[in-house]
C-alpha cells in the first residue's frame, strides 16, 4: 500500500480500496472508493474535491452536520464500519480550552485497518486523552496550532501512543509552517518523517 500525504491535512491510500481523508485542493485526482471527511470546516470539506475523485460507487462518510450536503453516510465517535474488508473506526477529535472544535459537535478522527496496516487520522484536535488508547502503526497529527495542538503536544502524545511512524499534517497552508513539521519531529518520542506534499 502507497500512502500520499496531499497537502494541509490531506490523506490518500493507494491500495485494495483508494481511500481520501479530508481531500482539498486535490491536484492529481485518483477516483476514490471511500473518502473520509473529519469535519465540516471549508479545509476539510470541500464538496468541489469530493466531486474530483467520486465516482458512481464511491463510499462518502463525514459527521452529521456536513454529511447531508455531500450525499455522505453520517458518523459519529465510537462508530465502527467494515467495507469489503476494511474496518473503519471513528474516534473523538476536539479543542481542550478553545471553541474551533467543540467536542459536542460530533467530528472525528478515523483509524482505518487495511491490507495488513492501521492508519490514524486524527482531525482537527487537541492532544485529547482519547489518543492515548490508541493502536496504531502509522499516525498522521495535526501540528500547526491555533486550531489544533501544536508541534509540542504532538510530539508529546505521539509519544504516549507509540505508533510505528508519526508524521506531522495540518502546517504550511492556514497556519503553521515547516519550523513547526520540524518541531515535531526533533521532539517525537516515536519515529517520525516529514513528507513532501504531491
Amino acid at each position: 500500500m502507497k500512502i500520499d500525504w496531499l497537502g494541509h491535512a490531506s490523506i490518500r491510500m493507494l491500495g485494495s480500496k483508494i481511500i481520501y481523508i479530508d481531500p482539498w485542493k486535490i491536484k492529481n485526482p485518483v477516483p476514490a472508493d471511500i473518502v473520509l471527511i473529519t469535519h465540516g470546516h471549508y479545509d476539510h470539506c470541500s464538496p468541489e474535491d469530493i466531486e474530483k475523485i467520486r465516482k458512481e460507487n464511491t463510499i462518502v462518510m463525514a459527521p452529521e452536520n456536513c454529511a447531508a450536503g455531500l450525499g455522505a453516510r453520517a458518523v459519529k465517535p465510537g462508530d465502527t464500519i467494515e467495507i469489503e474488508g476494511v474496518i473503519i473506526k471513528m474516534v473523538p477529535a476536539y479543542n481542550i480550552g478553545k471553541q474551533f472544535h467543540p467536542r459536542n459537535s460530533g467530528w472525528v478522527g478515523y483509524v482505518i485497518s487495511i491490507d495488513g496496516k492501521t492508519i490514524y487520522h486524527a482531525g482537527d484536535s487537541d492532544a485529547i486523552p482519547e489518543m492515548e488508547e490508541i493502536k496504531t502503526d502509522i499516525a498522521f497529527l495535526p501540528v500547526g496550532g491555533t486550531y489544533t495542538m501544536n508541534a509540542r503536544e504532538a510530539a508529546e502524545i505521539a509519544g504516549k501512543m507509540k505508533p510505528q511512524l508519526a508524521v506531522p499534517i495540518h502546517y504550511n497552508s492556514i497556519v503553521g509552517s515547516y519550523k513547526d513539521a520540524e518541531d515535531f519531529k526533533r521532539y517525537c518520542g516515536c519515529k517520525a518523517e516529514i513528507w513532501e506534499a504531491v
